[in-house]
């Protein structure tokens, strides 16, 4: 005990506090000289050179910049294998499509060869006829001899080396049969037309079995985390893959996006009717709450939403409890709401989708569906610059890529199509014919066309082949040769716009007459604006020889033929197109070109609305822009064919819509148009490409 108690007392402060120990610097860390203590110091003296947020830099997202990247390089790789594959898009309404790589290989030469046959055709021509081509040679139950035949009358006479060579690569192909009788279209026709119950496999194996898809884990775009195209390829002769887009996130829902009107919104879509989406949204929800068995209820919505919503059924079977419950929470009001919620804590299942509208998202998404809203919030996130500025949000974020039409400036819409009286429509084997009669001709008996001897004298060279003008030159007469105002004529091809042109050309020309009846030629210019290389050479050829008489110099302007800066100051009438003239009367503060300019007539203006309308846009507002700014004396005269919109084009044109708009219809025209419409109904490629050059035969001879 004693010595337990000395031992203790040895190590207390007061025996040990006046003894000097030497410290083992092995055991004790080396400090560097300027390593820091944790004390105070001033940096007087140490940053010279340099101020606060000199070094400061600004950086991107890099997650966004990668995720870029690997989107850029995997568009780069679907190209390679648009350019070297099939697509089967092209395979749409074909009854063998290949499976393995051998196959593949094998129908990549049977296209090439007959390819070589027809010539250059369109590949669903090149298509269409190959499959043609193996249901004859794979048909066991026809001759050699019919076989042949057949092929020829598709595909034009056959050497015998050729025939064989066809006959060899339709051995090699192994798969035919199983292809050819369990094509998916077919089935879907099968279950439309007699009512067969539908089910949803979702098994990944038999969905791929049933569209004929071929797998492939090893794919570079998977192995990146890139999403795959929805594009699929087969590969080509000289061996790619393919490739597949997952379908997890086109079933994926979330519970916090449905809302009150979710359903009716999707319904919506495909109805395009507010009142019919609203009532077929109560059946559904009907369906949902009194249907608990999956198959009856997607009995119900095939009959209720047809077969061509396959994908919205689908989506409803899958997630039929929290969309029902999920919507009967969001319409109720407080009392009820909890009322709902009590029910769907008592179910495991409803718990769970409760838990997840209650919890933040725990990343449980399917990883396509968490890239996409990743690469959407990635999209829609301010840059670092914009943050500094303001960090203020937009309240509504506008889609302008939403708002773009399909059809550019073929974009229609009109959803109904109303025939003229006498109309009629024809069906035959394989097309449609709609014969649209000539319009009867209006009463012209009160109308009197103005002789070339009535026109004042000096425009008399100008017509010198002409007797009189014609039923819309005489109504144009007056506002074209007696007016300076603006016009825009309106009038079918052939009704004599461009004699409308020549009267306008007259007036100008006829202010510039001396008393001696020469012109001074040095104090005005006129701009034909023609959209076509070739309609500009045609006019230029066409007024030299009608200007000729009155020393005016005609010049055209073009890529094909330029002008030099001394030549167009000696040329009084230019023709040239859009883009020519846009070069030169770009520049505002050069007008050594323009400042004598009286006139310009516009061709074709109804061009506006084509791709190659803001070049033509942009010269009507320079245009009428120095008339408002600087008050020059310049003239715009449209010339166009039938427009629906021409009161737009008029008040853009600055054209006093009484006395300076002049539409006519197809009923002016000299020589009465009769229209056919011919709509080939084929499905075949192969036989609809036969059948339309024997439309075309038939109607050209």
């Amino acid at each position: 005990m004693a010595d337990h108690q000395a031992r203790s007392n040895q190590y207390n402060y007061q025996a040990n506090s006046n003894l000097v120990l030497q410290v083992d610097r092995q055991l004790v860390d080396k400090r560097g000289r300027n390593e820091a203590t944790g004390e105070v110091k001033s940096l007087t003296g140490r940053l010279t050179g340099t101020k606060m947020g000199d070094r400061a830099i600004r950086t991107g997202n890099k997650e966004k910049e990668e995720l870029e990247e690997r989107k850029k390089k995997k568009f780069r790789e679907d190209d390679k294998q648009k350019k070297n594959g099939l697509s089967t898009y092209d395979l749409v309404g074909v009854n063998y499509k290949p499976t393995t790589r051998e196959t593949r290989e094998t129908y990549e030469a049977l296209l090439t060869a007959i390819q070589n046959q027809l010539g250059d055709q369109p590949r669903d021509v090149l298509i269409g006829a190959t499959d043609e081509v193996l249901m004859e040679l794979k048909n066991e139950k026809t001759k050699d001899r019919e076989k042949r035949s057949e092929i020829e009358a598709m595909l034009g006479k056959l050497q015998d080396t050729h025939y064989h060579f066809l006959c060899n690569l339709s051995k090699k192909i192994s798969d035919y049969t199983q292809q050819s009788n369990n094509t998916g279209g077919d089935e879907v026709g099968d279950i439309d037309e007699y009512g067969v119950n539908v089910e949803f496999d979702d098994s990944g194996s038999d969905e791929e079995q049933e569209r004929n898809f071929i797998r492939d884990s090893d794919s570079d775009s998977e192995a990146e985390g890139v999403e795959t195209s929805t594009s699929h390829f087969l590969s080509a002769a000289d061996g790619g893959k393919e490739a597949e887009e997952d379908a997890e996130g086109d079933l994926y829902l979330n519970p916090r996006e449905i809302d009150a009107y979710w359903l009716q919104r999707k319904l919506n879509d495909v109805y395009n009717d507010s009142h019919e989406a609203q009532k077929k949204c109560e059946e559904v929800l009907a369906i949902l709450e009194a249907s608990p068995d999956r198959r009856q209820a997607e009995n119900q919505f095939v009959l209720l939403l047809s077969m061509a919503n396959f994908n919205l059924i689908r989506l409803l079977c899958e997630h039929s409890k929290m969309i029902l419950w999920c919507t009967k929470l969001s319409r109720a009001n407080k009392a009820d709401k909890k009322e709902i919620e009590a029910q769907m804590k008592a179910d495991s299942q409803l718990n769970k989708i409760l838990k997840q509208l209650n919890d933040a998202d725990d990343g449980s998404q399917p990883k396509k569906k968490r890239k996409r809203e990743q690469q959407a919030a990635f999209a829609d996130a301010p840059d670092p610059e914009s943050l500094v500025e303001s960090e203020l949000k937009p309240k509504e974020a506008l889609d302008l890529d939403e708002l773009i039409f399909d059809g550019s400036s073929h974009f229609m819409t009109n959803k109904k199509c109303n025939l003229p009286s006498g109309s009629t429509r024809q069906t035959k084997k394989g097309y449609e014919e709609v014969v649209v009669p000539p319009p009867p001709k209006p009463d012209a008996s009160s109308e009197t066309l103005v002789k070339i001897a009535d026109l004042p004298k000096y425009t008399h060279p100008a017509f010198e082949s002409f007797q009189s003008l014609n039923r819309i030159q005489s109504k144009l007469k007056e506002p074209a040769l007696e007016s300076d105002r603006n016009l825009l004529v309106c009038a079918p091809t052939g009704a004599g716009k461009t004699n409308v042109a020549l009267l306008t050309m007259m007036r100008e020309i006829g202010k510039h007459i001396n008393s001696d009846g020469t012109i001074n030629v040095d104090d005005f210019k006129m701009i034909y604006v023609a959209p076509m290389r070739s309609l500009v050479t045609e006019m230029t050829g066409s007024f030299k020889k009608r200007l000729q008489k009155y020393g005016i110099e005609v010049n055209e302007l073009t890529g094909d033929h330029q002008l030099t800066k001394e030549q167009i100051m000696r040329t009084q009438l230019i023709v040239c197109t859009p883009e020519k003239w846009d070069i030169i009367c770009r520049k505002g503060g050069e007008r050594s070109y323009t400042q004598l300019v009286r006139l310009v007539i516009i061709d074709e203006i109804h061009l506006l609305h084509d791709d190659r309308g803001p070049v033509l846009e942009a010269l009507a507002a320079r245009i009428l822009r120095s008339v408002e700014s600087l008050n020059d004396d310049v003239r715009i005269v449209g010339l166009s064919a039938t427009l629906p919109n021409y009161m737009d084009v008029a008040a853009f044109l600055r054209v006093d819509p009484d006395d300076g708009l002049f539409f006519f219809d197809n009923s002016y025209r000299p020589v009465p148009l009769s229209q056919r419409f011919i709509g080939v109904t084929e499905k075949k490629a192969l036989r609809r490409y036969q059948l339309m050059n024997e439309l075309c035969y038939e109607k050209a001879v």
